[in-house]
């Protein structure tokens, strides 16, 4: 990650905003703001599109300790799902995540002063997923992490809850590839949905993906994101 993070101003930009979130996470400070942190405001156009890549996350510390996001943050993420709309061809994964900027910015924040309200958003197909081989089903899955949380309902969701096995096979499969990335989200998605297996023994999966891949933020966002919920869930 380390010579992923020196590659380009946008990958360094995408590295401090997720080591922000996480952060954010850590203290469940809802005051703090994720983008000015990082040094990122909505004029910034490398910060915009880093944000369009960690995309609803970006507002994740309000969302799972049920605060409100900083207007920083809010701001941020509005100019990055205008600026960077999906494009007619684009890959159903990418539809997906701008929908849900949207409609975490909708269901979240106040409109931000001076402009537009974000335009209604449909929601995408997601029939692909139901057919989709339990390996590509995880890839995908880890893709969409970010809409693995609480009281966001989606088609996305509904197929990661019936196929927890294929999921559970797929953080397995991902662990053993050592693709530390994709078996964070993997693990996001089964302590989202709580349809694990209980012979996974996912607790300690995570433990061993963050300490195998914490070096990269984006893991260990998505591994705080999944102990959040689990400690939720068992409350």
């Amino acid at each position: 990650m380390d010579q992923t993070h020196a590659s380009s101003p946008l990958a360094g930009a995408v590295h401090d905003l997720a080591t922000e979130v996480v952060l954010a996470l850590r203290s469940g400070d809802h005051l703090a703001t994720v983008c000015g942190a990082a040094g990122i405001d909505e004029e910034n156009r490398t910060g915009i599109a880093a944000a369009r890549v960690i995309g609803a996350d970006l507002l994740l510390p309000s969302v799972l300790y049920g605060r409100h996001p900083h207007p920083g943050d809010v701001a941020v993420l509005d100019r990055a799902a205008r600026e960077f709309p999906p494009k007619p061809d684009a890959p159903a994964a990418t539809a997906w995540s701008h929908w849900h900027m949207i409609s975490t910015l909708q269901r979240m924040a106040p409109p931000v002063p001076g402009a537009a309200a974000p335009a209604t958003c449909a929601e995408p197909d997601a029939a692909w997923l139901e057919e989709a081989p339990w390996q590509a089903f995880t890839h995908q899955l880890s893709v969409l992490a970010p809409l693995a949380v609480p009281a966001a309902p989606s088609a996305v969701r509904r197929a990661a809850a019936n196929r927890a096995v294929d999921l559970a096979r797929g953080f397995v499969r991902a662990v053993r590839r050592r693709d530390w990335l994709q078996a964070a989200g993997a693990g996001r998605w089964l302590a989202a949905t709580g349809g694990e297996p209980a012979t996974l023994g996912l607790e300690r999966g995570l433990d061993f993906v963050e300490l195998m891949g914490g070096h990269d933020p984006r893991v260990t966002l998505h591994v705080r994101a999944a102990r959040l919920m689990a400690e939720a869930r068992a409350r």
